[in-house]
């Protein structure tokens, strides 16, 4: 922690019982008394007493359940990401509290020095996960931390003096941000999702922009520019006179900071000097999309003095993450992909297009968000062969299939095991059976990874013949 992180915290409350709420409680516990005086924690209407909040209380902490009203006089509030800044909860905060800021705001303050943040609505987890290990692979110092898992509350008491922490944000985390400055700020395409909490398209873009906020002459912005509302943000973030990496799959921007793909190989020019790295086809991760995560990746990496020669290896030798694009096996000659983290519709647009058209069976939904599907429909009639739709959405997803004529096969199935089961039923050999939701989960599982380990379990009961 610097010097400046030592102020005195005095009062604090916590908002939220979650992961993020239980890191904060404890992190502020563990500066009791020298630098805060109480910790209040208020979970919220839907919680109740339980083993967490009972461990809470015997560290020292007062627990408040079953309610969104804050009472009491607090220095400080630390919103949990889940909980909008429109809400009567939030509200309440505000009335009883000098500030209210969110979590990685908190981390950032304590500790403010080498930091990456990496948004958009897809493919932050990718982009987040190869830029710190392209870091490690230079020999450099780096962590992952925020909406990818670990929230960096937890990750600043065990922190060196020279570990860059590289955080994927969500647009909750990133609207509750004020004095947050990173190094290196990553925007990679703003497309609709969580419009329920946002209700806007302005609001939501505006949370993701947050991140270039406190940016200076020094840092560096990489922004894709092949998105309407990126390259807008990039043409803002110019006009400030901020170095801005355009950032293009589709075509060679003219800028002194761009990346880009030359002939089918990763290209980052940085101040006009040009780093060629490798082949996209070289990359164990799939699709376009994900070589436009990789060019964001290797630009990180570049401008914190990583060499090109380790960038260029660690870009080949990453492997997919779980959930995301995944291999998950192969049986009688069909492939099994899991790429459940795609909750939303263009992120399953995106993944379609790392598979030759016409040879995939796609397993969509879960729970309805309410978003318009008339894009997605499109893409699955124009890129699968097959599509199961199951879960709550099964039904509204199916009719926007069947709106226009097509070759397509529409299934629908109540569960996943169901909808499992009819996909290999569909699936011939040489054939891709994807799961790529296009919803969230919560209509069946408590989160995606839940699902998505389902899907590989599924799988391998069928390699074992006991499907």
């Amino acid at each position: 922690m610097t010097e400046t992180s030592q102020r005195r915290l005095g009062d604090v409350a916590v908002l939220g019982l979650g992961r993020t709420g239980e890191s904060v409680a404890r992190f502020f516990l563990a500066q009791m008394p020298e630098r805060v005086s109480s910790v209040t924690v208020f979970g919220g209407s839907a919680s109740a007493p339980g083993e967490k909040t009972q461990a809470l209380e015997e560290a020292g902490a007062m627990v408040v359940c079953g309610t969104d009203e804050v009472l009491g006089s607090f220095d400080l509030a630390v919103a949990s990401p889940g909980i909008p800044e429109d809400s009567d909860f939030f509200a309440s905060a505000r009335a009883h509290a000098a500030e209210v800021i969110g979590e990685p705001e908190l981390a950032w303050r304590e500790s403010p020095e080498r930091w990456v943040a990496i948004t958009g609505t897809n493919g932050k987890t990718t982009t987040t996960s190869l830029a710190t290990h392209l870091l490690q692979a230079s020999g450099l110092a780096a962590e992952s931390v925020g909406n990818i898992g670990t929230p960096p509350t937890e990750a600043i008491a065990s922190r060196g003096d020279d570990t860059w922490f590289v955080a994927e944000l969500s647009s909750f985390q990133l609207a509750t941000t004020r004095l947050f400055h990173p190094r290196v700020a990553v925007l990679l395409n703003v497309t609709p999702d969580h419009l329920e909490w946002h209700h806007t398209m302005e609001a939501y873009a505006a949370a993701k922009e947050r991140v270039f906020v406190n940016l200076g002459a020094g840092d560096l912005a990489v922004v894709s520019v092949d998105d309407d509302w990126c390259r807008a943000a990039a043409e803002r973030l110019e006009g400030r006179g901020l170095r801005v990496c355009r950032l293009s799959v589709h075509g060679e921007p003219d800028a002194p900071c761009a990346a880009f793909l030359r002939d089918g190989v990763l290209v980052v020019r940085l101040d006009g000097v040009e780093h060629a790295l490798v082949a996209a086809s070289e990359l164990k991760i799939f699709g376009l999309h994900n070589a436009e995560n990789a060019l964001a990746a290797s630009a990180v990496a570049l401008e914190l003095a990583a060499s090109e020669a380790d960038v260029r290896a660690g870009l080949v030798s990453f492997s997919p993450i779980e959930h995301r694009i995944e291999p998950a096996g192969e049986v009688g000659g069909v492939r099994f992909v899991n790429d459940s983290k795609a909750t939303n519709t263009d992120s399953v647009e995106k993944a379609l297009t790392a598979f030759d058209p016409g040879s995939i069976v796609v397993l969509l939904g879960g729970y309805d968000k309410g978003t318009d599907l008339s894009s997605l429909a499109r893409a699955v009639r124009e890129r699968c062969r097959a599509a199961v739709c199951y879960g709550a959405a099964g039904e509204r997803i199916a009719c926007s299939l069947e709106d226009e004529p097509s070759e397509l096969a529409v299934i629908r199935a109540p569960h996943l095991r169901e909808a499992f089961d009819a996909a290999v039923a569909l699936a011939r050999p040489g054939e891709t059976v994807l799961l790529s939701p296009a919803c969230s989960s919560f209509d069946e599982f408590n989160n995606m990874g839940e699902r998505g380990r389902l899907f590989k379990a599924l799988v391998a009961e069928l390699a074992a013949g006991e499907r």
